[in-house]
This record gives structure tokens, sequence and C-alpha cells, in this order.
């Protein structure tokens, strides 16, 4: 399969008046063309903030203090701030999690989309305004010549996501990024977005990465998932081996917290505890205060990464870990 991005060894710390904050650390992995990627993880385990470094965007006071991440084969850490005003909107686009704070609310959404052509591609302003109407038809958007002249405010929340969704895709990018994209949608809308961000994938070609905590949506959605947890990767493997096969406690704890109609009455797991915050990460490894199977190396070291056979895991406990050092 060909490589979009490759993600190799990255780290990031906050710079605040409490020192040096890592906030993201060692991390690596891959993206393929035509690929489903889902990042999972709580709330406060550095999904998105490892997706704004992929766009090179992380906002001050962080910083990222090492690694590098190869798009096409270039690192995207060397380039100007105009070659990166380049790629991003062009060849990477995102889409954040709550789509009524992402659009302007005094321009019509046909002049936010156009504007966002015009400025990566060299369009005219009719030309820009044709693939607009033509972005908002592939989205499932009714009428989309009337609704160019719309404003935010007018719109449902699952009709600001597709407007959000049309603008990411406008300049027909080569990497989607999809952070949390159905948090603040009910569930009939989520199901719609979810299927129009498959299709996408399906029709066009885009490589995905879902940033998500919802094990149902990497179900529906994953080629592969990758398992964080403060700052660090825990696990990562193809989305058939994750669910069949977990490795490390923290991802069996997620699905251990999936309602399953298999299970009958038996009550869903709770991960005791919570996420730690940045600058507040344990000496060894991150999940070890929640964890049931630490001993006392699990508090005194980092584990390292380690894989077999494209399944990847951070525990000193798990049978992967054990088979790979031993």
């Amino acid at each position: 399969m060909e490589k979009l991005l490759q993600v190799n060894n990255l780290a990031a710390h906050f710079y605040t008046d409490r020192g040096v904050l890592p906030a993201v650390g060692n991390l690596s992995y891959e993206l393929n063309k035509g690929e489903i990627l889902a990042i999972v993880g709580e709330s406060g385990c550095g999904k998105s903030i490892s997706s704004m470094c992929v766009i090179n965007m992380l906002p001050p006071p962080g910083k990222i203090v090492s690694g590098e991440i190869l798009f096409k084969g270039e690192d995207i850490l060397k380039k100007s701030p105009e070659q990166m005003r380049r790629i991003r909107g062009n060849e990477i686009s995102i889409i954040f999690q709550d789509p009524i704070s992402s659009l302007n609310p005094v321009l019509k959404i046909g002049k936010q989309i156009t504007e966002t052509m015009m400025s990566h591609l060299d369009v005219s302003k009719a030309e820009a305004k044709r693939r607009a109407i033509e972005a908002l038809g592939s989205v499932g958007i009714p009428d989309p010549i009337s609704f160019m002249q719309k404003y935010p405010h007018e719109l449902s929340g699952g009709m600001c996501q597709r407007v959000m969704i049309a603008i990411a895709l406008s300049c027909e990018p080569d990497i989607l990024i999809a952070d949390e994209p159905t948090t603040a949608l009910d569930v009939t809308i989520q199901a719609q977005i979810l299927r129009l961000l498959k299709s996408l994938r399906d029709e066009r070609g885009t490589s995905i990465i879902m940033i998500t905590h919802d094990m149902g949506v990497v179900a529906q959605m994953a080629d592969r998932v990758l398992v964080m947890y403060a700052g660090y990767a825990v696990e990562e493997a193809a989305v058939t081996e994750i669910f069949e096969n977990p490795q490390h406690p923290y991802t069996i704890g997620l699905l251990e917290s999936i309602p399953n109609p298999d299970n009958g009455d038996k009550e869903l797991r709770n991960i005791r505890g919570t996420v730690p915050g940045i600058g507040e990460y344990p000496v060894g490894c991150k999940f070890a205060p929640r964890c049931d199977m630490k001993s006392d190396v699990c508090e005194e070291s980092l584990p390292e990464y380690v894989g077999w056979h494209g399944h990847f895991v951070r525990c000193f406990n798990s049978q992967r870990h054990q088979r790979e050092t031993s």
C-alpha cells in the first residue's frame, strides 16, 4: 500500500509557568492511502494535540520538541510557514468536533467555501462557486444553490458538520483528519455523517484519521486502531485484532465498557480513576495507577512499544510483550 503519512518518535511539550509539561511522548504511526486510522482514548489522552502536530499547528505554549512527520516522504516540520499554508486545507484538511463554532457566524456558507478554495487553489470566483455547489451536493445537502445563501445560525448541528466536511473536501485533500466529528450530534445524524465519511473514502480514496473515544464508531469505521493514553501510544493493530485480541489493560477496559447484548445482564466495566492531566503523568507506565494488573516494575519504568505481526503494545504484562522480550 502507498504510505502517505509517517509519524516517527513525535514528542510535544507545553512551556508554562509551572514548567515544561510533556503532552505527547515518542508517538509513531503510519497512514496508508485510502485507509481509515482511528485514534482512540478518553478525553485528555493527547489525541487532538497529536493531530494538531500533524498539520504543524500546535497552539502556544505548545511546541514540537522532537521527531519527524513525513508526508509523501517529506518532513512537514521542516517546511516554511508558506509551504505549510499550501499543505493545510489543500493536501491535509481537518474537521473539528464543534462545527458551529468552527464556522464564521457573519459569513454566508457559500462565501466560506469559495474563499477556502480561492485561497488554496488557482481558480476563479465563478469556478470556486461551481465547485462549492458541487461539494455541498456531494455531502448530501439538498438544493445546494439556495443553501449557499444561508448563515451558520440557520443550520442544525448536523448540517453545520456537513458544511465543515464540504469545506474540508473542497480542495480534494489526500488526508482528512476528523476530530470527534459526531460528538455534538444526535444518534441519527451521527450515523449519517459516518456513512458520508466512509463513502468519501470509498469513492475518492481519501485517507482518514478518525479521532474518537467511541469504540462503536471504531468498529464501524476503522481499518486500523491506535489507542493512546496520557500522551503515549499504548496499542495499535488492525481493527479486528484489537476487538478480538486486545493486549493492553486500557484497551481491554475500553472494550469492556461497550454495551454488548450477548452479555445479558452483566454489568459494564468501569475503569477506575481518571486520565492524569498534562504535567501529572506518573513516572513509569502512565496507566499503572488505574491498572488492576500492575506490578512493581510498572510504577518504576515506562514499557517499550514493541510489535508482533503488526500488533504493537506498550505493556510489561501483556503476552505479546513477554513474547517479544523473551
